[in-house]
């Protein structure tokens, strides 16, 4: 029995913080409902307000799944893309460090400006489609990518790398099983934030020109000043954040087992 009660409680004392959330929440919940009776509905509108415009706004289960997905569908297709082409050109650029430095001025001038101020461009260029809230949820995702692929890549030891061409390892042999495992902490960083703004990326722009997705109800709720239907679309894509969130959390769990608490 002593052994049993010093189990659960190591399993407690592990993962406490996740116990927590439902904790949390709950109390989030309670302190909104408690301020919501001191503000008009049109500034804070109560959860229970919220929940019943939600449920009156999406009355038809396809018609909510279709706005969800269209978002999800963009920001998942989006980050794909700028993933993809950010990883093998941070291996790239890491590995030459002159054409890093030649580049930066023209990565930094680009990421300095809003992604607000770019969605209307590529709404032009590509079309109200699902195309340009692609390649705007890709490229928000490119430079968080980028910047830390980098990074993680020139944090390998350099003694080690040594060691290993010493011993006769090939260029890519040292990649795979040094500087690879060694980056995969700075990538994964990388990758959980640029899947929550790539749901920025993707909101950017809808709110530039669509029919359909979340950043459409929420022109749609700011234009008939619905707060509630607005507050509605907010949580739903602080849902999809949270979901991109977590499974790179889990990814990263899974693919890194040395680096799990004992």
């Amino acid at each position: 029995m002593p052994g049993k009660v010093r189990g659960k409680s190591g399993l407690m004392s592990r993962y406490y913080e996740y116990f927590l959330l439902p904790v949390g929440l709950a109390g989030f919940l309670y302190l909104w409902e408690y301020l919501s009776g001191f503000y008009d509905p049109f500034i804070l509108p109560s959860p229970r307000l919220v929940l019943e415009r939600s449920l009156e706004f999406f009355n038809q289960p396809q018609l909510f799944f279709m706005h969800f997905l269209t978002t999800l569908g963009e920001a998942g297709g989006g980050f794909c893309l700028g993933a993809l082409i950010a990883l093998p050109v941070s291996y790239f650029l890491a590995k030459n460090p002159v054409l890093e430095r030649l580049l930066t001025p023209y990565f930094v001038g680009i990421q300095a400006v809003p992604i607000v101020a770019l969605a209307p461009l590529l709404v032009i260029w590509f079309g109200f489609g699902i195309a340009s809230k692609v390649l705007v949820a890709a490229l928000i995702t490119f430079f968080s990518v980028l910047t830390t692929g980098i990074a993680g890549l020139r944090s390998t030891d350099p003694r080690l790398r040594e060691l290993l061409a010493i011993m006769g390892a090939t260029k890519w042999q040292i990649f795979f099983r040094l500087e690879f495992p060694s980056a995969l902490p700075y990538i994964f960083s990388g990758l959980r934030l640029g899947g929550a703004l790539a749901v920025i990326g993707a909101v950017s722009g809808e709110f530039a020109g669509a029919g359909k997705g979340l950043g459409y109800i929420v022109n749609f709720a700011r234009g008939s000043f619905d707060t509630p239907l607005l507050f509605a679309a907010i949580i739903a894509l602080a849902v999809l954040g949270i979901g991109f969130y977590l499974l790179f959390f889990i990814a990263e769990y899974l693919a890194m087992p040395w680096k799990r608490r004992r």
